[in-house]
């Protein structure tokens, strides 16, 4: 059959074969287990990969963040994934404090940062301060392994060269001086491309992660089918609902966020029904965002409020990893009105004109509940302004007439535009449940 296929010398042909011969030549990862002396190593037993930490089995229960990390102990998590090096000493020293493992993230430019990877000073520069990162971590007992790029992307084209000879050059200089700790890359989705160059030419990676939000439910799917090419373990170093960048919008291009108490029934029913735990190649998943951050709003991704507050979310994951309920739930917020309107009716109001917000939820409790009412330009309007700071942009207080109970009155801007009014209902025992319903203000 080969020599049929060679005979014909097609392009599609020749491209199987080569194909073919790669998967007998090379390996996904480093696959031979790791002397027990090392203090993290990945073995395969039985068709089974599996972490070893200080001579012990290991399956990450993680979260991607920085903070948090005595209540992502109390929620029975065990490891935390962070993206750069920034105050990683600290982080460790906490994480040790607290039994929590760490994904220390190497942060490097993209692939397609072309004028860096041609900067010999540049990447000379980069491999000397990893260098000694490496070297001044690598003994932490809390350190779990070394993640070099988040989504960087792996090409194939010839002028990716430069990038591939510092990548290689950095992993190698990792392995040598910390041969106690494997090494991964974290990749957005399940990308075949990435992998099949990830093979190709990074094959000393020790595994692969995977960066996954609105995919998740056909990566059992995935995985099956590309088996035949790549079948190393993986670790889920990023998880969660769908993105902004996957969401239904309105009219104007605003992505349409459910309530917190709504997210957590999907971060459930996503883990429950589309995680592969059961696949044997799978290590752990780090659930995305443990902590506080802004990605179109300041509620989107995190499981927990600005002053720490704990989501249903949260809590969700503490189901998850303990299979035992908090003492006391979040409140349960079950969707707010503007003027009788939902998000997804597209509310359009005039500069200055009046409108109510309505908040319903399934057990009110009014006398230990509190309400925190806010109007928020939206955050991509902002940096369209010139405003490219990542952080929440500030509220419009000045907007709110009254509120009072489940119930508040504000005025609509005068500069048109898009807009959201924010809700966070706030409980006695350190719980918080948020929503918020978009608006654009037209100008007559």
């Amino acid at each position: 059959m080969i020599i049929h296929l060679l005979t014909r010398r097609t392009p599609e042909y020749l491209a199987v074969i080569a194909m073919a011969l790669l998967c007998c030549a090379m390996s996904a990862c480093r696959r031979s287990p790791g002397p027990a002396s090392r203090k993290v190593y990945i073995a395969q037993s039985g068709g089974r990969y599996t972490i070893f930490r200080n001579g012990q089995p290991f399956t990450v229960k993680g979260a991607a963040g920085t903070g948090q990390l005595a209540a992502l102990r109390g929620a029975g998590g065990n490891t935390i994934r962070t993206w750069d090096t920034l105050h990683l000493g600290v982080l460790l020293d906490e994480a040790e404090a607290n039994g929590i493992a760490v994904i220390a993230g190497l942060s490097i430019p993209v692939s397609s940062t072309f004028g860096f990877y041609r900067d010999t000073a540049a990447v000379s520069a980069l491999y000397q301060a990893y260098e000694r990162v490496v070297e001044r971590y690598k003994n932490h007992p809390a350190l779990l392994m070394w993640c070099l790029g988040n989504e960087v992307d792996f090409p194939y084209r010839p002028r990716f060269r430069p990038f591939y000879k510092a990548y290689n050059r950095l992993l190698g200089m990792i392995h040598e001086r910390d041969p106690d700790h494997p090494v991964t890359t974290a990749l957005i989705n399940f990308d075949r491309r990435n992998i099949y160059n990830l093979r190709w030419k990074v094959p000393q990676l020790d595994l692969i992660s995977l960066n996954i939000f609105g995919e998740l439910p056909q990566l059992r799917n995935d995985l099956q089918q590309f088996a035949w090419f790549w079948d190393g373990p993986f670790l889920i170093t990023e998880w969660g609902i769908n993105g902004p960048w996957e969401s239904e919008t309105t009219a104007w291009g605003a992505p349409i966020e459910n309530t917190s108490n709504k997210k957590a029934e999907q971060y459930y029913q996503r883990y429950t029904e589309h995680m592969p735990v059961n696949d044997p190649r799978f290590l752990g998943a780090c659930v995305f965002f443990w902590g506080q951050k802004q990605e179109v709003t300041h509620t989107w991704f995190s499981l927990f409020s600005r002053n720490g507050e704990t989501s249903a979310t949260a809590q969700i994951m503490q189901y998850i990893w303990t299979g035992h309920e908090p003492p006391h739930k979040a409140p349960n917020l079950r969707f707010m009105l503007v003027d009788d309107k939902g998000a997804r009716d597209n509310i359009l109001v005039g500069p200055g004109t009046a409108h109510s917000a309505t908040l319903t939820l399934e057990s009110p409790g009014h006398d230990s509940l509190r309400l925190t009412w806010e109007v928020l330009p939206e955050d991509w309007f902002i940096r369209f302004r010139g405003d490219v700071n990542p952080r929440k942009p500030p509220s419009l207080d000045s907007l709110l007439i009254a509120r009072e109970g489940m119930k508040a009155t504000f005025r609509a801007p005068l500069t048109e535009g898009p807009y959201r009014i924010f809700v966070t209902v706030h409980d006695a025992y350190g719980n918080c449940a948020s929503a918020n319903t978009p608006f654009y203000v037209i100008a007559p």
